[in-house]
């Protein structure tokens, strides 16, 4: 009876899709935060398991000793970018500062000059206007500055459970890339070696092909739009255009904010210092750089994949809908783990 049932199942496609879109959603909503760590780990080793072999065979390097050189690695070059750029932030300071100091002397004199129209227009005194308007904003400033500061003291210890999360995930995450990268090559065997589990490595083939195809989509998505903020921002005149033009483009990875991290306090700075050509550049590149993701993300992902572009991109905004910002990676995702299981329980039930 139950071989009868499982064969209904795998002849109806509609059924069948239904099946696995809801074990997939399961797996992703309360399975995946869970197990995270560990598949994070399985995907690397994966990945880099030719590499770790390669060292092992020419070097005699131990898979173990090269996946924590490899991972180590990877840190070194975090921590250099995260060093340089924040020392090329920490030295842009004193130029802020002056700016800052001469845009307060500039709004002191603008303020002054409206006092004194506005007191000459209703018979006030504009010296005495402009204290009490001094006063006001000076208290603002201070009640915005104590609420701030509570604020900031009450959201302290959230800030330290998600810093305890992610390190937590981290450390996890690298033992078990050590540990797997020494028994894979036997947990694959074994899969092998047992037809029920081929299904499951043809998904985990086909989840690790689309992550490898999309970290490289990613790298082109960046650098094109990188490359196209520093061209722009150094031809209009912007002081250190090219370096905010690179940081754009890194911070294109952002989801939802990208580019805007850099354009938008550029935009406002430039209308703040009159330069409105230049704030209009800032606009226009934002939403440029909006069109040019939005545009190669699904070519470079579904054509790489074998899945249409309009496909990839209805996924994308499934699974913002379902898991919020994190839908970005599970919405593609879940919809390349339902295609190759599709295609695979297919195929072994010769359908």
């Amino acid at each position: 009876m139950t071989e009868k049932i499982r064969d209904s199942i795998k002849n109806n496609k509609i059924v069948l899709l239904l099946l696995l879109t809801g074990a997939v959603y399961f797996f992703l909503k309360f399975l995946s935060p869970l197990v995270g760590p560990v598949l994070l780990a399985m995907v690397f080793v994966t990945i880099f398991g030719p590499f770790l072999k390669k060292l092992q065979d020419r070097f005699h390097i131990h898979r173990q000793i090269g996946a924590v050189l490899l991972l180590v690695a990877a840190v070194a070059v975090l921590v250099i970018l995260v060093c340089v750029l924040t020392s090329w932030i920490v030295g842009s300071i004193p130029d802020w500062t002056i700016w800052l100091e001469e845009m307060t002397g500039q709004l002191q004199e603008a303020l002054h000059d409206l006092c004194d129209r506005i007191g000459n227009l209703v018979g006030v005194n504009g010296a005495y206007l402009e204290t009490k308007i001094l006063n006001l904003i000076q208290e603002k400033g201070r009640m915005l500055g104590k609420s701030t500061a509570s604020g900031m003291l009450s959201q302290s210890l959230e800030y330290m459970k998600i810093a305890g999360a992610v390190g937590g995930f981290l450390v996890v995450f690298f033992i078990a890339a050590v540990l797997l990268a020494k028994d894979y090559d036997d947990i694959m065997n074994k899969l092998l070696d047992n037809e029920e589990y081929h299904v499951l490595l043809e998904v985990i083939c086909g989840v690790i092909r689309y992550i490898a195809t999309f970290i490289k989509a990613q790298a082109v998505i960046m650098t094109v739009i990188g490359t196209l903020c520093a061209a722009t921002l150094g031809i209009a005149g912007f002081p250190k255009g090219i370096l905010w033009g690179i940081l754009a483009g890194v911070l294109d990875a952002l989801p939802f904010i990208g580019t805007g991290v850099v354009l938008t306090p550029l935009a406002i700075i430039q209308i703040m210092q009159g330069n409105y050509g230049r704030a209009v550049v800032c606009a226009v590149l934002y939403v440029v750089c909006i069109f040019v993701r939005e545009l190669l993300e699904p070519r470079l992902i579904g054509k790489r994949m074998g899945i249409p572009p309009i496909a990839v991109l209805l996924s994308l905004y499934a699974g913002i809908q379902l898991f919020g910002v994190g839908g970005i990676i599970k919405g593609p995702l879940g919809f390349v783990m339902i295609a190759e299981t599709y295609r695979s329980v297919r195929r072994t039930s010769g359908a």
